[in-house]
């Protein structure tokens, strides 16, 4: 459906995640000691501004909704995309969108959580800064369904994407993927953001949700302990083709985020994507036998690069979902989009081809991806997770949690 082309380098035009912040949230991140550098001083100089700006509206906003959101019951058990970074997700996720029984987090939602209800149709008139991600051709725009994560970093900051604040310091990325290793008050910090987030999109909208952030592929026992009725979607990538789009993905982001020198120095990422894979594939492998047969769905990103369709079509008949019909007649137009799309072209590296597939060779023959035909042998090196690190109080396991380890103990 798509074809290739050289990996790209969209501009941000200085936008920020961390310009989403309230002062508060802003003295908080800073409290963290994130990398900074004079270079860096034009990026550092707006956060005050756009700090005061999101405190003044989030405080309009708190006066006048948090009451009637704080009552809002989430009905509907959400959906959840899961997979690694640049498995697909994205396409899935506004392919199922389509569905007008779903609603999703949009960009300015994900970009301005504190305050979205009050200023959303307002400040949405005036296009968005930029119209493409700055690591893909993929169009973006404020209606866009987003990542959630984005919304999580900015108000809990405890999200994958706090790496871009410190991309050589990179324990947050790591705790964040394991819950448990987070503090009671960590934890119950990460809840609260996730849940006030989805009952004010409840709160404007009565629709199931529908959610997409990989870093929620780590995150199963934490979610079916919130919503145990929840539906799963869990799309896979030949992995050598997620470690090369991943590592470019870590550089735009870092390259657009950062305030400090860090963007220059990129050493280890390589080893940290096919760990925080190889750790994440084994997570999910484990806690995916909590979720009922009827709840969980596995595709293939080549299945619905090539047939769309057929793929949606065997998510609703797995998951019994409602409405295909609808949706086949609304995808219609999204599939010819797609057609003209042009995804990023990488030149392989036989050393890093072979280094991909000793540590997730699990992977190749879990899913049946094919062994690489390469031409220079490797060096075998184990990958470690330098950054699952031990807390001083570390929160007691969920009863998801303590199922899972009697799951394990039985399957040995």
């Amino acid at each position: 459906m798509t074809r290739d082309s050289k990996p790209v380098k969209n501009s941000q035009y200085g936008f920020m995640l961390w310009h989403g912040m309230t002062l508060g949230d802003l003295r908080r991140f800073f409290k963290k000691r994130p990398a900074l550098h004079w270079t860096k001083m034009a990026r550092l100089m707006g956060l005050p501004f756009s700090g005061a700006y999101n405190s003044l509206l989030g405080t309009l906003d708190s006066l006048i909704y948090d009451s009637r959101v704080r009552n809002t019951q989430i009905e509907q058990p959400p959906l959840f995309i899961l997979g690694y970074w640049r498995s697909g997700t994205t396409l899935l996720h506004n392919l199922l969108h389509q569905d007008p029984n779903f609603q999703s987090l949009n960009t300015y939602q994900a970009l301005f959580p504190s305050h979205f209800l009050l200023t959303e149709k307002l400040v949405t008139r005036i296009p968005l800064l930029f119209s493409s991600r700055p690591m893909d051709n993929m169009k973006v725009t404020w209606t866009s369904p987003q990542e959630d994560d984005m919304a999580l970093c900015i108000q809990s900051q405890i999200s994958a994407y706090m790496l871009l604040a410190d991309p050589v310091q990179r324990d947050w990325f790591w705790k964040c993927l394991d819950l448990s290793q987070l503090s009671s008050d960590q934890y119950q910090n990460w809840k609260d953001s996730f849940l006030g987030l989805l009952k004010r999109l409840t709160y404007r909208d009565r629709r199931q949700i529908l959610i997409k952030s990989p870093s929620h592929t780590y995150h199963i026992p934490q979610i079916l302990e919130l919503f145990p009725d929840a539906r799963f979607v869990y799309i896979h990538r030949n992995p050598y083709h997620v470690f090369r789009s991943s590592v470019h993905l870590r550089r735009r982001g870092i390259e657009e985020n950062c305030l400090g020198k860090s963007e220059f120095e990129f050493e280890g990422h390589e080893e940290d994507v096919i760990a925080s894979f190889k750790y994440g594939f084994e997570k999910y492998e484990r806690d995916r036998r909590l979720i009922p047969d009827n709840r969980l769905h596995e595709v293939a990103f080549e299945d619905l690069e090539v047939d769309p369709l057929a793929t949606i079509e065997s998510i609703y008949e797995s998951l019994e979902l409602p409405g295909f019909d609808v949706v086949e007649k609304a995808l219609t137009p999204e599939i010819e989009k797609l057609r003209a799309y042009r995804k990023n072209q990488f030149a392989d590296d036989p050393a890093w081809v072979n280094r991909v597939y000793e540590e997730l060779q699990a992977f190749y023959e879990r899913f049946g991806y094919p062994a690489p035909d390469t031409a220079a042998p490797s060096v075998k090196q184990p990958v470690s997770q330098p950054y699952l690190l031990k807390t001083d109080s570390p929160r007691k396991p969920s009863a998801a949690s303590a199922e899972l380890e009697k799951v394990s103990e039985k399957a040995g």
